[in-house]
């Protein structure tokens, strides 16, 4: 009995995300476990192999049709020998991601969902300071007609969404609360540099005979500059601490 040979150009795979990318008039595709490409992209995966079903790179995945070595060397000219294992990752970086539409409606309500935990999270209504519940935010988004961005990560979309929430819910960010610690030679300086940061200087007090402490409720998003900013008003005289991340209504527990 004569065996059944499996031409050597293919390759069957099953159950797999595909990416695909077009260059230099060739079309390359790559093998992914579902669930994984965007992990990588986002760099929460670091480890290729729990990425790729393959280090190959195919024409047609469902077809197990394999690239031509030549044509990779042609199209990835800046891959040395053609590489397979670096080529994957480039297409891996910039390809498309082929996905059916239940599964990309799938990914678009779990990545809606993501966004409203975390502006649950992180934001509060400015006039109770109390955290609104993630289905109130869900609710909001929805009559803002917000729409989900496959090629941005949750936190990236999240920060974009506060200020169009703000369009019809009161709501900002939750407050960090601080100390800052200068000397008091400096103070006049340091604070002044703090009013154009627009923050709120809770209380002042003289410590000693040369440090004042300020307790300030900011952004979050200004600790960087403030840090910097005491940094270079002091020369390293002065410091900074953080006392809590979130400044929030102590009789209110978090709805869910």
């Amino acid at each position: 009995m004569s065996r059944i040979k499996t031409p050597t150009n293919q390759k069957l795979l099953t159950n797999v995300a595909v990416v695909r990318m077009k260059k230099c008039g060739k079309r390359f595709e790559i093998a992914c476990y579902k669930n994984k490409v965007l992990s990588w992209r986002e760099g929460v995966e670091k480890d290729i192999d729990e990425v790729l079903q393959s280090h190959t790179v195919f024409t047609n995945v469902s077809k197990g049709e394999v690239a031509k070595k030549a044509d990779l060397i042609k199209s990835f000219e800046d891959i040395p020998s053609g590489n397979q294992t670096e080529i994957c990752k480039i297409i891996l970086a910039k390809g498309d991601l082929q996905v059916s539409d239940k599964e990309r409606q799938a990914q678009a309500d779990a990545t809606f969902k993501d966004i409203a935990t975390i502006i649950s999270d992180k934001c509060v209504n400015p006039e109770t300071k109390r955290p609104y519940p993630v289905t109130m935010i869900e609710k909001a988004m929805k009559e803002c007609h917000i729409a989900v961005k496959p090629n941005k990560n949750s936190k990236q979309q999240a920060l974009e969404v506060i200020g169009k929430l703000k369009e019809t819910l009161p709501i900002d960010r939750a407050q960090m609360r601080i100390k800052v610690e200068t000397p008091v030679k400096l103070i006049n300086k340091v604070k002044k540099m703090l009013r154009k940061l627009e923050v709120n200087t809770e209380s002042e007090e003289v410590e000693g005979d040369d440090i004042v402490k300020l307790i300030i409720l900011m952004d979050p998003g200004q600790y960087r500059n403030i840090e910097q900013l005491i940094k270079d008003e002091t020369q390293g005289a002065g410091s900074i601490e953080v006392l809590s991340l979130k400044e929030v209504r102590d009789d209110e527990e978090k709805l869910k």
